[in-house]
């Protein structure tokens, strides 16, 4: 079983869960999109994006996917399949349509972009989704207050897509302080070395600094 990744969030997103999980699996880092890279990978996802999960002669991407069938796989209840499921999946796709789109909003312009030369950060749409942003904090916030995680007391994948884009707050720079309750979780979820470096011990090449335009 192998998973190809790279640093990007999804795919980091990937990575933690198999950490977490402590999944035998064999790690490469990868990247579909360089030149001369595409016939290598693409029989394994048409995308050309990372992550997939190769095992047993399929391929597996989408990191929702990876998550659900490694999860499975270890007999774990990161990702529901109890009566949380219909919860857990409501909030993955919340995020994915409201605070997790602002986060990445934002991350394209202050980090994305000025990282790999893609141009310059564009101060509209910086201030697009950092609205965007606080209305869904807001929402988020008051579903984290008197609870430890987003679905009762233990971890779920909807903690970790949730917080997608949460590692790489140093380029993008929102304003979780603002948020008490997503401050406290946010920290919470530090605290878990798998989420906090999931790349410890990994081929996983540093991508290039952020050169700013500021």
């Amino acid at each position: 079983m192998k998973l190809y990744f790279s640093r990007n969030p999804n795919p980091r997103l990937a990575v933690a869960v198999a950490r977490l999980l402590n999944a035998n699996i064999e790690f490469e880092f990868a990247a579909p999109r360089d030149p001369g890279q595409a016939d290598r990978y693409r029989h394994l996802n048409p995308n050309l994006l990372v992550p997939i999960l190769e095992y047993s002669g399929r391929t597996l991407w989408e990191s929702d996917a990876i998550a659900c069938w490694l999860s499975r796989k270890a007999g774990s209840t990161l990702w529901r399949t109890d009566d949380d499921e219909p919860e857990m999946i409501r909030w993955i796709s919340w995020g994915k349509e409201n605070f997790v789109k602002a986060c990445d909003i934002v991350h394209w312009e202050r980090g994305t972009k000025l990282r790999y030369g893609i141009g310059a950060c564009d101060d509209r749409m910086v201030e697009e989704g950092l609205k965007q942003f606080h209305e869904a904090a807001l929402i988020l916030d008051q579903q984290l207050t008197n609870r430890q995680w987003l679905i009762g007391d233990t971890i779920s994948f909807a903690d970790l897509r949730m917080a997608t884009f949460l590692p790489f707050n140093d380029a993008a720079r929102l304003p979780i302080e603002d948020y008490a309750s997503i401050a406290r979780w946010s920290n919470q979820l530090d605290r878990i070395e798998a989420w906090r470096d999931p790349f410890i011990g990994l081929n996983a090449p540093l991508p290039p600094p952020i050169v700013s335009n500021f």
